[in-house]
């Protein structure tokens, strides 16, 4: 992150979203300020807050997906929120705190999953004496008792010499590295993690509670295993999978977590134009109004309680972002308005726009489609003016219709598609090419019917 100029970032964005330079400066910029922020003089660090942002824009222009990028690109914490899940009328919704505790738990299983990764050869090493212990008596003469390992012989070597029994040992390891026992099959024991099933009926959530019952459950209740028969090439698997879990220092993870969510997490409030009224005096406005006023306490910097330990809101940058097509930023309450003190407004996106996406991105629209029917041997490539037809088109729908942007691109290309997608694994003719007749042959009675185009594209 460090290493990342704005100029970098927003080159970055670029791979991926067309357009939409003012939003990807303004979050190029915020980013930057979190790192300019870890660089100032101590007593000023804790001063300066995140610049939140606002970005306004039609459905489908990219506003998703820019902050998405963004944290894939930082490697931040992000979770997606839609601000409309907190509001309903006399306001039975989710716990707004439940985003920041969700933020954790998200990030506290990517650290553990790298840990694990991390120690998956010392865990094999384990794996691989402990599937050697089972298949192999430790004392000589005598098969190994249920209590001493967690799995029963599925045969016995029996030797009495010290020396050959290591020998036996080396033999079998040797085997086993090969693949010559994976067929095999061996009895584990298996801690069982299955929990009873329990219903609590509650109108705010249990998140208010503070209490984790599968925790609670699994040290109240006695812990029990289960006896499998598997083969050994799946056994090897279970047993470094167990050795993984009890290698990470868990304690050590969910500090981690907890400074990487308050130092670089971002949370991205989608449809925050679904909590503004105009009128606040009556109806369904005052729930929206009280979700606001329950949003400005973790916008502005509180500590919220979770099952891992309190978490700072201070740091975390939130990006709102709403059509805003009936109301307008200035609808929200003010004291919330200020804590988003940077407003953009994206594009919408057009014909020009349409082909840009389909063709350039590094993800593009046309590229993902090329990729999965290769899969099939069936090589697809398409003209540049079926490009520019089904961009055309695409415009003409939008317009028409509803305005969602390049969504429009994926209902476009998937009934396009359609018949090739189907029958791509009994087709004769491994190559395909796409012209502007066949996308006008294709989509001609649906564009022309303008019901059907509402129900079909």
């Amino acid at each position: 992150m460090s290493d990342l100029k704005p100029v970098e970032i927003v080159k970055e964005l670029d791979k991926y979203i067309i357009g939409q330079q003012k939003a990807k400066r303004s979050v190029a910029i915020a980013l930057r300020n979190r790192w300019r922020r870890r660089h100032v003089e101590e007593h000023l660090k804790d001063e300066i807050a995140p610049k939140n942002i606002i970005l306004i824009g039609p459905t489908g222009v990219g506003k998703t997906e820019i902050s998405r990028r963004l944290s894939k690109l930082t490697d931040s914490p992000f979770a997606k929120v839609e601000a409309s899940k907190f509001t309903e009328v006399g306001y039975v919704g989710r716990d707004v705190e439940s985003m920041v505790r969700d933020l954790l738990e998200l990030t506290v299983n990517d650290l553990k999953g790298r840990e694990q990764e991390a120690v998956q050869e010392k865990a094999g090493r384990i794996a691989e004496e402990r599937m050697l212990d089972i298949l192999l008596p430790k004392t000589g003469g005598q098969p190994q008792s249920k209590s001493d390992n967690t799995g029963e012989t599925a045969f016995e070597i029996v030797t009495h010499n010290p020396d050959e029994a290591q020998g036996t040992r080396e033999k079998l390891r040797g085997m086993l590295r090969k693949g010559k026992l994976d067929e095999r099959y061996v009895d584990l024991d298996l801690p069982d993690r299955s929990l009873p099933m329990v219903e609590i009926f509650s109108n705010v959530g249990m998140e208010e509670m503070g209490i984790n019952f599968k925790d609670m459950f699994s040290n109240i209740l006695p812990k029990t295993s289960k006896r499998r028969k598997v083969k050994i090439r799946e056994g090897m698997k279970i047993l470094a999978q167990e050795e993984a879990q009890n290698l990470v220092d868990l304690d050590k993870v969910i500090s981690q977590a907890i400074e990487k969510v308050e130092q670089y997490g971002i949370i991205f409030l989608d449809e925050i134009d679904k909590i503004a009224g105009k009128d606040h005096s009556h109806g369904p406005d005052v729930s929206r109004e009280g979700v606001q006023r329950d949003l400005l306490p973790i916008v502005e910097g509180s500590v919220v309680n979770t099952k891992y330990g309190p978490i700072k809101t201070d740091h975390i940058l939130f990006i709102a972002s709403g059509a805003f097509h009936t109301v307008k930023p200035s609808d929200l309450i003010p004291e919330l308005q200020g804590r988003f003190p940077i407003r953009v407004e994206l594009d919408s996106l057009g014909y020009k726009e349409f082909i840009r996406i389909l063709t350039e991105p590094k993800n593009a629209l046309l590229l993902q489609y090329v990729a999965l029917l290769r899969t099939e041997g069936v090589d697809i490539s398409f003209t540049d003016d079926a490009v520019e037809e089904i961009s055309r088109i695409a415009e003409e729908v939008n317009t028409a219709t509803e305005n969602i942007g390049a969504r429009r691109l994926h209902t476009l290309m998937e009934y396009l598609l359609e018949d090739i997608l189907f029958d791509a694994p009994d087709v004769a003719e491994k190559k395909v090419v796409i012209d502007k007749t066949h996308v006008e042959n294709k989509l001609k009675d649906i564009k022309e019917n303008e019901d059907l185009s509402r129900y079909i594209l």
